[in-house]
């Protein structure tokens, strides 16, 4: 009877009681849950064949580029506020759709791991919120909307290290490349949806006169039209320059050995492009921020660091953007795109004990991870000491910004997401036993749709 069924599935059932309506369920090819806290994704009634979600799912996305949120948003009127506010309402349920269906079409067993779940969840919750949100027809509409957009957003924080966290713990059941697929959709869409929302939200506060930037700056929303790569970069130095962090291993590192490499700067500085500088920022200051650690323990023994060199080029179509260090190549992975990677099959690390803790601590932390420069300040400058054992736990989100998470693992994957999203593209070049340079490419014009994934 069980013979057509995959092996994990036929040790499950020979391992429960099960009740001979669940048996022929089995037998028809619907999953059942395994025993405790995750049977409640099993147990909800919409898991499948669910009307609403099908109506939405088979409807596409309606992509844009950067321009055209630029245009739609440059000469903002009460009209259009609230067409974009409407846009926005109608245009999340569909993306979110789209990943529920996906999240049914991956194996079972993997909806039940640790992280996953939760993220299910989260997003059929938001799905029928959104869906179920009546339309926005006066400014007062759009304000309990903004509201209730940013309250979704903040209660989404879980959503990077929860899926990370489960993808990882799920890499023995999917092969690598579906494994990797499956969660670059997830997060492109995940920046897809928060782009949209917190666009609206930024051009909501410039209507009433909130301007939600305090570094001022030429921006529609949450795009910079004349942004400075030059002054990106710099801010990124100046962030990690005063960052006190120490690395977390090395030959003793109770000493403070660690001298951080100085960041030179050349290339054409007077490049200068509309996009999104959160975005691009994030992408800098993870690269620098690898790259200088590298620097730093490899040349520990040495009274000074070598620099690192941020080198900046523009064509007609591209931005582009070259970091080099001298921190000893990557000749510890077989590939370097490996490091972009959630499977452990392509990246061993992603089972290490400390960053599955360190994932764990994040998905439950009430902050979550945004992905963002700004979340990593703020938990730089409220970090506190490590306990030591025996001593009462802290919250989790203490312990995060305490001691693990710039080594979450995240960064890297993150950025090279953030670099695709708009047609970019970020590529790792090792010297083994020299140094690493690495090449993003972003393009200039704004013409570019979203990812194909949204």
């Amino acid at each position: 009877m069980f013979t057509s069924l995959p092996a994990t599935t036929r040790r499950q059932i020979s391992r429960s009681s099960l009740s001979s309506r669940e048996l022929a369920n089995c037998e028809l090819g619907q999953p059942q849950p395994l025993r405790g806290q995750q049977r409640k994704i099993s147990d909800h009634a919409n898991f499948y064949r669910n009307k609403q979600l099908e109506l939405y799912a088979v409807k596409e996305a309606r992509r844009l580029t950067l321009r055209q949120l630029v245009w739609f948003g440059r000469f903002m009127t009460r009209e259009r506020l609230i067409t974009s506010a409407n846009y926005v309402r109608t245009e999340l349920p569909i993306r979110i759709s789209h990943r529920l269906r996906d999240m049914q079409a991956i194996p079972y067993v993997v909806m039940t791991r640790e992280g996953v779940s939760k993220v299910y969840e989260l997003y059929w919750s938001a799905f029928e919120k959104l869906r179920k949100y009546p339309e926005i027809e006066t400014l007062e509409d759009n304000t309990a909307f903004c509201a209730f957009l940013r309250e979704m957003l903040d209660e989404h924080g879980p959503v990077i290290p929860s899926l990370s966290l489960g993808l990882s713990l799920s890499s023995h059941f999917l092969a690598p490349e579906r494994l990797d697929s499956f969660m670059r959709r997830m997060l492109v869409s995940r920046i897809s949806r928060r782009v949209l929302a917190e666009h609206h939200l930024a051009l909501s506060s410039a209507f009433h006169g909130r301007d939600r930037d305090p570094d001022g700056g030429d921006h529609v929303g949450i795009i910079y039209t004349n942004l400075k790569v030059k002054d990106c970069i710099q801010r990124c130095v100046r962030y990690l320059s005063e960052s006190a962090d120490q690395p977390p291993e090395g030959p003793d590192p109770g000493k403070a050995f660690f001298k951080k490499p100085n960041v030179v700067i050349d290339g054409q500085l007077d490049t200068e492009f509309s996009y999104i500088r959160e975005h691009l920022e994030y992408i800098v200051f993870e690269l620098l921020k690898n790259s200088i650690r590298a620097t730093a323990l490899h040349h520990h023994a040495a009274t000074t660091s070598p620099e690192v060199r941020a080198t900046i080029a523009a064509s007609k179509d591209d931005i582009s953007i070259r970091i080099s260090d001298q921190g000893g190549g990557l000749s510890n992975v077989k590939t370097p795109s490996d490091l972009f990677s959630f499977s452990h099959v392509r990246n061993s690390e992603r089972l290490n004990d400390s960053r599955l803790g360190a994932l764990r601590d994040a998905s439950q932390s009430t902050e979550g991870l945004m992905a963002t420069v700004a979340e990593q300040l703020d938990k730089k400058r409220s970090r506190r000491p490590v306990p030591l054992a025996g001593d009462d736990q802290p919250d989790p989100a203490q312990r995060v910004g305490a001691d693990v998470r710039a080594r979450i693992g995240i960064g890297l994957p993150m950025s090279n997401i953030y670099a695709r999203y708009f047609g970019g593209s970020l590529e790792l070049v090792s010297l083994d036993g020299w140094g690493t340079d690495v090449y993003v490419r972003l393009p200039k014009l704004g013409t570019n749709l979203e990812g194909i994934e949204v």
